[in-house]
Protein backbone atom coordinates (compact mmCIF):
# COMPACT_ATOMS: atom_id res chain seq x y z
CA UNK A 1 0.00 0.00 0.00
CA UNK A 2 1.34 3.38 -1.02
CA UNK A 3 0.66 6.12 1.56
CA UNK A 4 1.28 9.80 0.85
CA UNK A 5 0.87 12.42 3.58
CA UNK A 6 1.17 16.08 2.67
CA UNK A 7 0.30 19.46 4.10
CA UNK A 8 -1.32 22.49 2.53
CA UNK A 9 -0.64 25.82 4.30
CA UNK A 10 0.70 23.76 7.21
CA UNK A 11 3.86 21.83 7.98
CA UNK A 12 3.25 18.18 8.77
CA UNK A 13 5.00 17.36 12.04
CA UNK A 14 6.27 13.94 13.05
CA UNK A 15 3.41 13.65 15.56
CA UNK A 16 0.81 14.33 12.84
CA UNK A 17 2.53 11.86 10.55
CA UNK A 18 2.51 9.21 13.29
CA UNK A 19 -1.16 9.85 14.10
CA UNK A 20 -2.19 9.46 10.46
CA UNK A 21 -0.06 6.33 10.00
CA UNK A 22 -1.52 4.74 13.14
CA UNK A 23 -5.08 5.38 11.97
CA UNK A 24 -4.41 4.08 8.45
CA UNK A 25 -2.88 0.85 9.82
CA UNK A 26 -6.19 0.21 11.57
CA UNK A 27 -8.04 0.57 8.26
CA UNK A 28 -5.52 -1.65 6.47
CA UNK A 29 -6.19 -4.43 9.00
CA UNK A 30 -9.85 -4.44 7.96
CA UNK A 31 -9.23 -4.39 4.22
CA UNK A 32 -5.97 -5.47 2.58
CA UNK A 33 -6.76 -4.67 -1.08
CA UNK A 34 -5.92 -0.96 -0.81
CA UNK A 35 -3.75 0.31 -3.66
CA UNK A 36 -2.93 3.79 -2.36
CA UNK A 37 -4.00 6.44 0.12
CA UNK A 38 -3.29 10.14 -0.25
CA UNK A 39 -3.81 12.24 2.90
CA UNK A 40 -3.84 16.04 2.77
CA UNK A 41 -3.76 18.01 6.01
CA UNK A 42 -4.58 21.69 5.58
CA UNK A 43 -5.42 24.86 7.44
CA UNK A 44 -8.60 26.53 6.18
CA UNK A 45 -8.58 30.28 6.83
CA UNK A 46 -11.90 31.06 5.15
CA UNK A 47 -13.83 31.36 8.44
CA UNK A 48 -11.15 33.50 10.11
CA UNK A 49 -12.21 36.70 8.33
CA UNK A 50 -15.70 36.41 9.87
CA UNK A 51 -14.25 36.25 13.36
CA UNK A 52 -14.54 32.47 13.38
CA UNK A 53 -11.87 29.97 14.35
CA UNK A 54 -9.26 28.76 11.93
CA UNK A 55 -10.37 25.32 10.92
CA UNK A 56 -8.14 22.33 10.35
CA UNK A 57 -9.07 19.99 7.53
CA UNK A 58 -8.00 16.40 6.97
CA UNK A 59 -8.77 14.80 3.59
CA UNK A 60 -8.07 11.31 2.32
CA UNK A 61 -8.36 9.78 -1.13
CA UNK A 62 -8.17 6.00 -1.08
CA UNK A 63 -7.91 3.90 -4.21
CA UNK A 64 -8.97 0.26 -4.36
CA UNK A 65 -9.47 -1.78 -7.51
CA UNK A 66 -12.21 -0.10 -9.52
CA UNK A 67 -13.15 2.51 -6.91
CA UNK A 68 -11.89 5.72 -5.37
CA UNK A 69 -13.12 6.83 -1.94
CA UNK A 70 -12.91 10.41 -0.68
CA UNK A 71 -13.46 11.68 2.85
CA UNK A 72 -12.83 14.98 4.61
CA UNK A 73 -13.20 16.19 8.16
CA UNK A 74 -13.06 19.65 9.74
CA UNK A 75 -12.25 20.52 13.34
CA UNK A 76 -10.52 23.17 15.41
CA UNK A 77 -7.95 20.56 16.48
CA UNK A 78 -5.97 18.78 13.75
CA UNK A 79 -5.80 15.51 15.67
CA UNK A 80 -9.59 15.44 16.08
CA UNK A 81 -9.93 16.08 12.34
CA UNK A 82 -7.55 13.17 11.66
CA UNK A 83 -9.61 10.90 13.94
CA UNK A 84 -12.87 11.93 12.27
CA UNK A 85 -11.34 11.42 8.83
CA UNK A 86 -10.16 7.91 9.69
CA UNK A 87 -13.56 7.00 11.18
CA UNK A 88 -15.34 8.13 8.01
CA UNK A 89 -12.87 6.24 5.84
CA UNK A 90 -13.29 3.11 7.94
CA UNK A 91 -17.08 3.29 7.52
CA UNK A 92 -16.71 3.57 3.75
CA UNK A 93 -14.28 0.64 3.68
CA UNK A 94 -16.64 -1.55 5.72
CA UNK A 95 -19.55 -0.62 3.46
CA UNK A 96 -17.50 -1.37 0.32
CA UNK A 97 -16.28 -4.67 1.76
CA UNK A 98 -19.83 -5.71 2.67
CA UNK A 99 -21.01 -4.96 -0.86
CA UNK A 100 -18.15 -6.96 -2.36
CA UNK A 101 -18.91 -9.95 -0.13
CA UNK A 102 -22.63 -9.83 -0.94
CA UNK A 103 -21.81 -9.84 -4.67
CA UNK A 104 -19.71 -12.98 -4.21
CA UNK A 105 -22.44 -14.84 -2.32
CA UNK A 106 -25.23 -13.71 -4.62
CA UNK A 107 -23.82 -15.51 -7.65
CA UNK A 108 -24.28 -14.90 -11.34
CA UNK A 109 -27.38 -17.01 -12.00
CA UNK A 110 -30.97 -16.81 -10.95
CA UNK A 111 -31.80 -16.36 -7.34
CA UNK A 112 -34.26 -18.43 -5.28
CA UNK A 113 -37.34 -16.49 -6.40
CA UNK A 114 -37.37 -18.20 -9.80
CA UNK A 115 -37.87 -21.91 -10.26
CA UNK A 116 -37.45 -23.75 -13.57
CA UNK A 117 -40.70 -25.14 -14.96
CA UNK A 118 -39.20 -28.64 -15.11
CA UNK A 119 -38.29 -28.49 -11.43
CA UNK A 120 -41.77 -27.18 -10.56
CA UNK A 121 -43.44 -30.00 -12.53
CA UNK A 122 -41.34 -32.62 -10.74
CA UNK A 123 -42.10 -31.05 -7.37
CA UNK A 124 -45.85 -30.99 -8.02
CA UNK A 125 -45.84 -34.62 -9.24
CA UNK A 126 -44.37 -35.81 -5.94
Amino acid sequence: MNVSISGHHITVTDAMNAAVSEKLEKIERHFDQIQSIQVILSLDNSGASDGGQKSNKAEAIMRVSGKEMFVQAFDDDMYKAINDMSDKLERQVRKYKTRQESKKTQGAGRDGRYIDNDVADVASAI
